[in-house]
């Protein structure tokens, strides 16, 4: 199979936009005022027009300050239902397999990585109906799977979009580590992945918004990733 020669995520304006610090406090004074919009109970999508025409954001930039704020109820909420990493032993996870694959693809690939205020973290790509592999994918996985190893999970059920193309590929490329590296996966394509992970009795592994707000249990897998380890991942942080 041929090497991907591809990166995720980042975009040759990505270091203006994000990188300096007057663009870091434009955009945290944004996910201040959205953050203080929302927790009134105006409707995100105006608050959204809103806030960026205000301080002028451009595209990247709104679909950050989106990712990054979060009302005090849904902050709240989330939270509540976040289970520590020394709660983990012996349990079986449910995985949002695209969220949380392409954030750990564009953290090992350079991009950005943005940590919102319910403390998840979030970038800013996407597959747009089709899954590409990047030269950092099966990197991405298995550090995935060797950190759930480490935490004692017993089994991980992963979930990806079935309409999305290439998802059956890699689907196989999952089951393949699995045998290699002895990762107890259980791999499912599914026409409503989300729904299936907000109903579910597991712990679910995500940073989508919605799913974190209906979901029973949820484990901060990036947070947890990041703080025990010392690769060079560029994080834009609101404090």
């Amino acid at each position: 199979m041929e090497t991907p020669k591809r990166n995720r995520g980042k975009e040759a304006s990505d270091d203006r936009l994000f990188g300096n610090i007057k663009q870091q406090q434009k955009i945290r004074a944004a996910v201040h005022d959205m953050h203080y919009l929302l927790s009134r109970g105006y409707a995100e999508k105006s608050s959204v027009k809103l806030v960026g025409h205000h301080y002028r954001l451009n595209a990247r930039q709104i679909m950050v300050m989106q990712g990054m704020s979060a009302s005090k109820q849904a902050i709240s909420l989330r939270s509540e239902k976040s289970l520590p990493a020394e709660q983990l032993s012996q349990k079986t996870v449910i995985i949002d397999g695209f969220n949380l694959l392409i954030i750990m693809e564009s953290a090992l690939s350079g991009a950005y990585l943005f940590e919102g205020l319910d403390g998840y973290y979030r970038d800013i790509s996407s597959v747009h109906g089709t899954y590409k592999r990047v030269k950092k994918t099966e990197e991405a996985l298995l550090l995935i799977g060797k950190t759930l190893q480490e935490l004692g999970i017993t089994k991980a059920i992963w979930y990806f979009d079935a309409p999305v193309s290439n998802s059956g590929r890699l689907k196989t490329i999952l089951y393949e580590l699995a045998i290699t590296h002895n990762f107890e996966w259980e791999i499912h394509l599914d026409n409503n992945p989300d729904k299936v992970l907000a109903q579910s009795n597991h712990i679910v592994i995500t940073s989508d918004a919605w799913i974190l707000n209906n979901a029973m249990m949820n484990f901060n897998f990036m947070q947890y990733f990041i703080s025990k380890n010392s690769f060079d991942i560029q994080v834009v942080s609101l404090f």
